[in-house]
């Protein structure tokens, strides 16, 4: 028991002795409001809340994911050749691809790819 506390006790105290030397031998950077900002995406944390987000973009955003998720639903495709019969392997996949197409040309023709 004394020596889990003694470990314990050299543990914090090295920590602690790394964390105070490592403060005091930091190099010491220029703070400005750009750096210490959490975001990087290009919003200002410290202005409004309720600035008007692109529909445009956020719609691009949800079809670019789901054809996303759709792409990793294809790659096994490839690799369930050899385990499966050739003749329901074709007929699957053709038929995900064909929802597939029809999707995009759905999406296409809404306009919904248009970013303009």
């Amino acid at each position: 028991m004394f020596t889990m506390l003694l470990i314990s006790t050299i543990t914090l105290i090295i920590a602690f002795v790394v964390m105070m030397l490592s403060t005091l031998l930091a190099k010491k950077t220029i703070m400005d409001r750009e750096k210490n900002s959490p975001y990087e995406c290009g919003f200002d944390p410290k202005g409004s809340a309720r600035l008007p987000f692109s529909l445009r973009f956020f719609l691009i955003a949800v079809i670019f994911l789901i054809f996303d998720v759709e792409i990793t639903l294809l790659l096994p495709i490839a690799s369930t050749l050899n385990l499966t019969n050739i003749f329901s392997w074709l007929l699957t996949s053709i038929v995900f691809l064909i929802i597939l197409l029809f999707g995009l040309y759905y999406e296409w023709s809404q306009g919904a790819l248009d970013w303009s």
